[in-house]
């Protein structure tokens, strides 16, 4: 059996995964791995979809990675616009 594989496609869909979990685990600081997780992820399924063969995994973890980059992006602006919310509201106090 002569299976190809595409290292670059399977590890950037792993990561593209583990960037769109961590998205979504409610423990203060671990969002932070998903940044590097999404960004590795991106660069590797770019560099998979180059590759002739298991293109559609390559896809996948760039779709993901993307997904989890964007989810990470949104949660950081609503943290910087709850702060600043409540230093607005701290400050009206005084």
């Amino acid at each position: 059996m002569n299976e190809q594989k595409n290292t670059f496609a399977i590890a950037g869909l792993v990561l593209g995964i583990i960037c769109l979990v961590l998205d979504f685990l409610p423990i203060p600081y671990i969002s932070w791995v998903s940044l590097p997780a999404g960004i590795v992820g991106l660069i590797l399924s770019v560099k998979g979809r180059k590759i002739e063969y298991k293109k559609g995994m390559a896809t996948a973890g760039m779709v993901l990675s993307i997904i989890g980059l964007a989810l990470w992006a949104l949660a950081l602006l609503c943290v910087v616009c709850a702060g600043a919310a409540l230093l607005g509201a701290a400050g009206s106090l005084s």
